[in-house]
């Protein structure tokens, strides 16, 4: 198997690929149109990325790829309808990086408490200033709110408890029963977890229903002088109305995304967020941890070795929820060669489109059973002519 990894990646994992017969191209320097050429050259079944795009364009430049990996849990670099539209897997490692995203979330948290970055720029321009930086709050006893309690946000529920903090939490898949089990408690909106946090931390992936959900209604419901945490994506926060919020309510914000961030290639920083003296950011750091790349290696060399031998792609983000079959074709038939495509024929005769088929094998080999799911209703006539043939034992139409 022909395997390009084009982000870092840990040698020993690269070995293990190796090992097991992959021919693995390896190369970091590798974006935009120096990707997509290279992916044409060498037409690998495999491209594994950390944070580089993967566009149409790329996708479309390798007939041979199966598959894409994503070294990490968002997906949101890569042109993922595109690759469904080829019949290419996207796959993701999530919940690799959790602990690593967590403890940046709380060193961000603690950086807006005790104002670190701004004593050390201080201490560093020569200036001791203890009395402005002995008036932190303290997080003994506050509020910490979650959006969204994935494996990031159980990791962050855990951490609290030791800081000695109340957690209130919203999620779409939250309920009271699962609150009650993490330690939480739910509150039905954003906006009413914004309300009675002291500290508001964002863990939700990005998507059409989470993009911009961090907005101007759920600034103006934080607390004066609360702290506001992102180490999720940066376009899920409406940035302007974050400014707003920092330069009238006093908000301190703890970053470590952005929505315009530089590219791969690219040292400069734009965001009138940084001016602000409330502001603390990091680099979109939060999985940077070495123990959080072990963990996302290992993940996809697991993802890539079960394609590799058993066709499987675990972790898949881009297959359909649910098959737009309406009816289930069981066919009992003698195990030979041609039966199934006689039936596949007598269906694309009848414009029936085939959605999925399973075709299970009985102890001996002599007969099987395929579940073929179809698009619409077989008629009597095609289902008569199924019947027929010698090979076919019984055929049987279930809706769904």
């Amino acid at each position: 198997m022909n395997i390009l990894i084009a982000d870092k990646f840990p040698e020993i994992y690269r070995e293990e690929l190796n090992d097991t017969g992959c021919v693995v191209h390896f190369d970091l320097t590798l974006s935009g149109d120096d990707l997509k050429e290279k992916m044409r050259e060498i037409s690998p079944e495999v491209l594994v990325v950390r944070s580089t795009k993967v566009t149409p364009e790329m996708i479309e430049a390798d007939k041979n790829l199966f598959l894409i990996v994503r070294a990490g849990a968002g997906v949101n670099a890569i042109a993922v309808k595109d690759a469904a539209e080829k019949g290419i897997y996207v796959a993701n490692c999530p919940g690799k990086n959790s602990i690593a995203v967590a403890e940046l979330a709380f060193g961000l948290i603690l950086a807006c408490d005790r104002q670190i970055s701004n004593c050390t720029k201080d201490l560093n321009n020569g200036i001791w200033n203890k009395k402005k930086y002995s008036e932190a709050r303290g997080l003994h006893g506050c509020t910490l709110g979650l959006l969204g309690v994935g494996g990031i946000g159980k990791e962050m529920i855990s951490r609290a408890a030791a800081f000695g903090l109340k957690v209130v939490a919203w999620s779409r898949s939250l309920n009271e029963e699962r609150a009650k089990e993490l330690g939480v408690t739910c509150l039905p909106t954003p906006v009413a977890v914004a309300k009675e946090a002291d500290i508001l931390s964002v863990h939700l992936a990005l998507n059409p229903d989470t993009e911009g959900i961090v907005n101007e209604e759920i600034f103006n419901a934080m607390k004066e002088g609360s702290y506001f945490i992102n180490t999720s994506r940066g376009p899920v926060v409406d940035e302007a109305s974050l400014l707003d919020a920092m330069k009238n309510k006093g908000i301190r914000a703890g970053l470590d995304v952005f929505c315009d961030e530089p590219g791969a290639n690219d040292s400069n920083f734009v965001n009138p967020l940084k001016n602000e003296e409330n502001f603390v950011g990091t680099h979109h750091i939060g999985a940077s941890t070495a123990q959080a790349q072990d963990a996302v290696a290992s993940e996809a060399v697991r993802v890539i070795l079960d394609f590799k031998d058993n066709g499987v792609v675990p972790n898949s983000v881009n297959l359909c929820e649910r098959s737009p079959a309406t009816h289930m074709l069981v066919v009992r038939h003698l195990d030979k060669i041609g039966v199934l495509a006689s039936v596949f024929e007598l269906l694309k005769k009848a414009s029936i489109n085939v959605q999925e088929t399973e075709n299970i094998i009985f102890d001996g080999a002599k007969a099987a059973a395929a579940r073929i799911q179809i698009d619409l209703e077989v008629d009597s006539e095609t289902l008569k002519d199924i019947r027929m043939s010698d090979s076919i034992l019984a055929a049987n139409l279930i809706k769904f």
